[in-house]
């Protein structure tokens, strides 16, 4: 359950997560840098260029995209539920860790042709979409950059040679002879940053820091991962860090004080974290011993007890299968061939099932000993944490014992250092606490009997083959991997060197050159191919470097349908040259470098604002590659100190290094590809044919590389960008015209606005009808955050209109115009003023969701993009081919993921068909017309069935201002009641044949997954039936003075007591608080009984979703497991969700619930995005209950809720055989053959074959074990 207070109350429902697509941990946050702090993630339908050190790709974006696209599920990873703290622009280009937290994100793979909106659509149950964005979390070394373990960047003498990045211009000048001498000063360090080490090797490093308040963040990084494995140790890393996390018992005696914890182990790394409260919420007690105490005893003094061995080997086989999809597979193949000349290619910290099945606890114990020591570890501190010299006390006093460890450095047979996708293994999630035992007695050990420790200098320990010119002899032919699960064509281009460390202004002066570079190749392709058919899918360069692999990679990534692979090929090739050979132009220089600086000014202003986990990712990965730290502050100042001695020739110079393996490809001059992979499937579908043999030789992808660098080329011309998309005059006229003014809210009739004192909300109404609700917030200083909601959604398409409102909002999406505006123009404009828009429709609404800086009208601008989308769109024909080729694409994928078929099936069941709740089939997207899917759209985008929320750092005068000028002067229409009428939506009636069903998926390897679903209330209490539990708990709570007994209840309450129960079971929110809860208890019951102690799983958890405006819900519980488990991991679940009569929840259970969700609540407050949510349908007509009060009283509806409500709630869930509807997929080579019986009639209706993205790295983070 991802949730509190958020998806109680938030525009949007809890997605039913998949567990088909990685997801990172709640312990564990997207860092703040590496995404986008603008630009949306999810989705990019063109090309994405980034050059990047070290981050996770958790949410970079195509530099200049500014309509972002979700098609299918994970609603939660909406841009709005990010921090505001997110890169736009140039870091989704060109991201660097030495003045930017980043995460690396790897290898998105774009789903679209050119476009400008973000589509952010979802289907339920479907974590696939699309355009898929794959995410991995960084793994990083973590030790001072002249430290043992930072990895060597040192070039070869030869490559020095030519590999040379000095643009020389007038070197006899006085101006030049300055110029080196600033260039070649180091970068200033963070002022605030701690290190030291003991006695016995332990390096630590200590960082204040006051965001979340009363918090922190303890890691303990142990530099050995799956790469110190030997040939029969292949995922023994792996294996110690589930041991040692899970079997610690100072860990689960944190269990009470609110902390979580978490641990992944990567091919360098084994990190433990643990995210704690400083003291106890009813004492003063200091936690940060404890805290030390477990991760001491986890890291260094595991016990391996042969029953926590032999449980976590069954854990860890079933996250083999459930790991084991096409897109990890795919990943694989990328690395083992970028990494062919060393043991990245064949070490993945997953580990090989015939190993993990033989070891005993002594093999393990043995690796442990050999690498888990102090002076092989370093320790984060960073938190709101005053005492620097209380904290290296507590440090020396839980880690001092003297280790006898005698351990002599592994010289490194060569330098490394490294870019690559992110391999992690699991990240654990537990919520952990603490008592406050020291107890370290049995810990004491005879250090003089452990045998002798390793450790390597250089951390990855490997050589790299890397690509210099001269070498054509190593040319390799291109590597082709063929599967009959791949739909789409894909090929990836390696280029592999050394890390250039960013210590001087020099180098920074490089970094930012590069940037600038890299951030015109998007529109080169966007402006030259608008066609409706393009022959790539997404054409992406990558730029990037991190520790885990020591190495720096340059990656261009082309997808295409496989009819189209050698035209896009080519295209790719061809924008390439094009860039290299005449570079950027003057325009293009002077307009990417102030967003660059416009973005790190934003930065700098948000220097306080930076979350704990976020600067301690920034800290472990500047560290890891030897780069300087530095804070934004400092950041921001050296930016500026570099950026006005770059020219343009230097920036075409540096940046034409980054190209030259793909632009002069076959020239000796030209750096060797490390490796060219492509990735295709077995078979396609051709229209009036059917099924046929795809095939492909190393030979023709050869030939299409050399012909697309023969195409002719032309330099870019440059073109105009508005400054304004509405003109002053242009405003004044429609002012005059309109005469925009505010009126009654209907809360006070007397007021035009009404303030709320205790939460800083205002509510007001414009004469138009368009109700506007927002919030002055200052703790993301200069953001801010805006969301337009119009109710409807997918629920108002007829039978004769299935899937036009979905089609509707991505044609809007793919044409990206408005006004007499270009697409580009627009994109521009929102670079210009850091920007980001999405647009989505969901099942109850539409939504538009906007970031931006309050900084140099930027507020000003989103408004003004704002009311041209609702006054002036334009509706392209191109674009509604592109939209519905690719959800003819999506559908015709689903039968070759498990996951998404076997939820298919489920959803299509359950609810009878309707087709509003899954996705659209190609039957019904071809009945379809522009004039159609407008209407449906546009129909909803009336005045009266709008609202917008506001939340950021502004006055209240610049916001009302605003708000009447563009909002205002939004045109009066009337429509609300029909855009909110729809068919009723039903469940299947019960009895039926279809409550369990299987899916078949034909395979090499063998995974199986299950869904269990059944019906729920929505969100306010309401069922499919009209029912108003709320007004049926409040009268039978006014009846009964007394509550009933229930196990572990307070004895007699008070009567204040008594008064402040019947107070919140007559609240609005009653039946979300009180289901949330109950959410959180069955989660923690799965994971104790199906994972825990039966074995049956490594992954499994209930989700909710529950609805706004439709009188429905339902409840999902998702399992992964193998083909001979599954049956028996299912009735376990069942078992589970049935049996809380059976086996009454306790005190504690209730407890811990409300601990979790009260303090995700109280860190979310300091997020803008998340008060938007809060705010959301306080004025809608259609959800009538949501008022102020549901903000306000949340904690004290979580503090006064018992387990008699969670017994009421529970109650309204169907879990009876009938209601209850089960959906088991299994894929392997003597599956079924089957996928899905309603999949199977239309699955080549219309005859567009489509695309499954996948991606280098990108499916191998499994999924958090609690």
């Amino acid at each position: 359950m991802e949730a509190a207070a958020s998806s109680i109350i938030s525009v949007r429902p809890p997605p039913l997560k998949l567990k088909s697509q990685p997801s990172s941990s709640s312990s564990k946050r997207p860092n703040y840098v590496s995404s986008n702090r603008f630009l949306a993630a999810k989705n990019k339908n063109s090309v994405t260029l980034r050059c990047l050190y070290t981050h996770n790709r958790r949410t970079a974006v195509p530099p200049l995209r500014i309509f972002n696209t979700k098609i299918a599920g994970d609603r939660c990873a909406s841009l709005l539920d990010k921090p505001l703290l997110q890169r736009p622009l140039l870091d989704q280009c060109t991201r660097f860790s030495c003045f930017h937290h980043g995460r690396r994100k790897r290898f998105p793979i774009c789903k679209s042709t050119p476009g400008a909106f973000s589509d952010k659509s979802v289907f339920h149950l479907s974590k696939h979409r699309v355009d898929v964005e794959k995410r991995v979390r960084v793994a990083c070394a973590a030790v001072g950059p002249d430290e043992p373990h930072a990895a060597s960047t040192a070039w070869p003498e030869s490559a020095l040679e030519q590999q040379s990045s000095d643009y020389v211009i007038s070197p006899d000048s006085s101006e030049w002879r300055e110029l080196q001498g600033f260039l070649s000063s180091e970068l200033p360090s963070h002022p605030k940053l701690y290190r030291g080490q003991l006695e016995n090797g332990l390096r630590y490093l200590i960082l204040p820091n006051k965001v979340p308040q009363n918090r922190f963040e303890a890691h303990m990084e142990v530099h050995a991962g799956s790469i110190d494995e030997e040939d029969d140790e292949q995922g023994i890393a792996h294996m110690i860090e589930h041991v040692a996390f899970l079997g610690s018992k100072k860990r689960e005696k944190l269990l009470r004080t609110g902390a979580r914890s978490n641990a992944y182990t990567d091919f360098h790394h084994t990190v433990f974290h643990i995210h704690s409260p400083t003291s106890m919420q009813d004492s003063d007690e200091d936690l940060l011993p404890s805290v030390l105490d477990a991760l001491n005893e986890i890291a260094f003094y595991p016990k391996f007890l042969v029953s926590r061995v032999e449980k976590e080997r069954r854990a860890i086989l079933s996250e083999l299968q459930m790991m084991n999809t096409i897109e990890y597979r795919v990943d694989c193949q990328l690395l083992q061939h970028l990494h062919s000349e060393n043991k990245l290619s064949r070490r993945f910290p997953i580990g090989l099932e015939d190993q993990i099945k033989k070891w005993d606890a002594e093999k393990i114990r043995k690796f442990h000993e050999r690498w888990y020591f102090p002076a092989n570890a370093t320790l984060y501190i960073v938190g709101d944490i005053d005492n620097i010299a209380k904290t290296v006390q507590h440090i020396e006093g839980v880690f001092g014992q003297k280790h006898v460890v005698n351990e002599t450095p592994v010289a490194p047979k060569t330098s490394a250092f490294g870019a690559m996708a992110n391999f992690l293994v699991p990240k654990f999630t537990g919520g952990i606490s603490s008592d406050s035992s020291n107890d370290r007695s049995s810990l004491a050990v005879d250090q003089s009997k452990l045998p002798k420790k390793e450790r390597h200098a250089v951390r990855p320990p490997v050589e790299h083959n890397w690509s210099l010119p001269g070498r054509q002899e190593n040319l390799k032919s291109p590597q082709i991997f063929q599967h009959e699960l791949l739909q789409n064509f894909s090929i990836n281009m390696f280029c592999k060197i050394p890390v250039n460390k960013v210590k001087t202004y020099g180098d920074l002066r490089n970094v930012l050159m590069k940037r600038i570079f890299l951030s015109a190749l998007h529109f080169r392709i966007n402006s030259r191919y608008k066609s409706s058919s393009p022959p790539f899918t997404s054409i992406e360069l990558d730029h990037s470097d991190s520790g885990r692999e020591g190495c720096t990679v340059t990656t261009l990534t082309v997808t295409a349908e496989p009819k189209s692979w050698q035209g896009a090929i080519k295209v790719a090739t061809n924008e390439v040259r094009r860039l290299k050979e005449f570079g950027v132009t003057k325009g293009e220089l002077a307009r990417y470098l102030d967003a660059l600086l416009k973005d790190s000014e934003q930065l700098a202003a948000m220097c306080e604002n930076i979350s704990s986990v976020d600067n301690l990712d920034f800290v472990m990965e500047s560290d890891a590659l030897g780069h300087m730290v530095m804070d934004h502050k400092q950041s921001h100042e050296s930016l500026l100190g570099v950026a006005g001695t770059i020219t343009l020739e230097e920036v075409n110079y540096i940046g034409a290094q980054v190209l030259e393996y793909i632009s002069d490809f076959g020239k000796a001059s030209a750096p060797v590809p490390a490796a060219i992979v492509a990735c295709v499937p077995k078979k396609v579908h051709v229209d009036g044919v059917g099924e046929v043999d795809f095939k492909i030789s190393p030979e023709e992808i050869t030939a299409a590389i050399e012909e697309g660098l023969k195409e002719p080329i032309e330099p870019e011309a440059e073109f105009e960008v508005p400054k304004d998309l509405i003109t002053s005059a242009e405003l004044d006229d429609l002012k005059l015209q309109l005469k925009p003014s505010f009126v009654s809210t209907g809360l006070d009739l007397n007021a035009t606005k009404v303030h709320d004192k205790e939460t800083g909300i205002t509510q007001c109404r414009l004469s138009n009808g368009i109700t506007i609700n927002y919030k002055i917030s200052k703790t993301e200083t200069c953001g801010g955050v805006m969301r337009l909601i119009v109710g409807g959604g997918r629920a108002a398409e007829t039978p004769e209109t299935k899937g036009a409102v979905v089609l509707g909002v991505r044609t809007l999406s793919e044409g990206g115009r408005v006004g007499n505006f270009t697409r580009e123009q627009v994109e521009l404009f929102c670079v210009n003023h850091l920007i980001n828009c999405s647009l989505e429709s969901t099942e109850e609404f539409l939504c538009m969701e906007f970031r931006f800086t309050t900084r140099d009208n930027g507020m000003r601008a989103a408004f003004q993009l704002l009311h041209m989308v609702l006054e002036h769109s334009v509706w392209l024909e191109d674009a509604f081919d592109r939209a519905r080729q690719l959800y003819l694409s999506y559908y015709r994928s689903i039968p070759k993921s498990l996951e998404r078929s076997t939820a298919h099936k489920l959803m299509t069941a359950m609810l009878d068909e309707d087709e509003r709740f899954v996705e659209p089939t190609p039957y019904s997207l071809q009945n379809l017309t522009l004039q159609t899917v407008k209407d449906a759209v546009m129909n909803q985008f009336v005045s009266d069935n709008m609202e917008v929320s506001i939340v950021g750092d502004f006055s209240e005068e610049d916001i009302e201002s605003c708000v009447m000028d563009y909002l205002g002067t939004v045109k009066p229409t009337s429509g609300a009641e029909r855009a909110l009428s729809y068919t009723p939506i039903l469940f299947r009636p019960s009895p039926n044949d279809l409550t369990f069903q299987q899916v078949f998926l034909k395979d090499t390897d063998e995974r199986a997954c299950a869904y269990i679903a059944g019906p729920a209330p929505n969100r306010w209490g309401y069922t499919v039936d009209g029912t108003d539990l709320l007004e049926s708990v409040s009268n039978a709570s006014a009846n009964n003075g007394a509550q009933p007994e229930t196990t572990g209840q307070l004895v007699k309450a008070e009567n204040n007591n008594i008064d402040l129960q019947r107070r919140s079971r007559n609240h609005p929110l009653y039946f979300a608080i009180a289901v949330g809860l109950l959410a959180e208890i069955i989660n923690s019951r799965l994971f104790t009984e199906v994972r825990d102690s039966q074995g049956l799983t490594y992954d499994v958890s209930f989700e909710l979703n529950l609805f706004d405006r439709l009188n429905l819900g339902w409840y999902v519980i998702s399992v992964t497991s193998t083909p001979g488990k599954v049956h028996r991991a299912v009735d376990a679940c069942k078992c589970v969700l049935r049996g809380l009569h059976s086996k009454r929840i306790a005190d504690h259970e209730l407890d811990r619930a409300k601990r979790t969700l009260l303090m995700k609540h109280e860190a979310e407050t300091k997020s803008n995005a998340y008060w938007l949510g809060l705010i959301a349908h306080l004025q809608a007509a259609s959800v009538h209950r949501k008022d102020i009060s549901c903000i306000k009283d949340l904690t004290m509806l979580y503090e006064a809720a018992t387990i008699e409500d969670v017994y009421l709630a529970y109650e309204q869930l169907k879990i009876d055989e009938q209601s209850l509807y089960c959906c088991i997929g299994v894929a392997g080579a003597q599956a079924g053959d089957d996928a899905s019986d309603s999949l199977q009639e239309e699955e080549y209706v219309g005859g567009l074959h489509g695309v499954l993205p996948v991606g280098r790295g990108s499916h191998t983070m499994t999924m958090p074990t609690t």
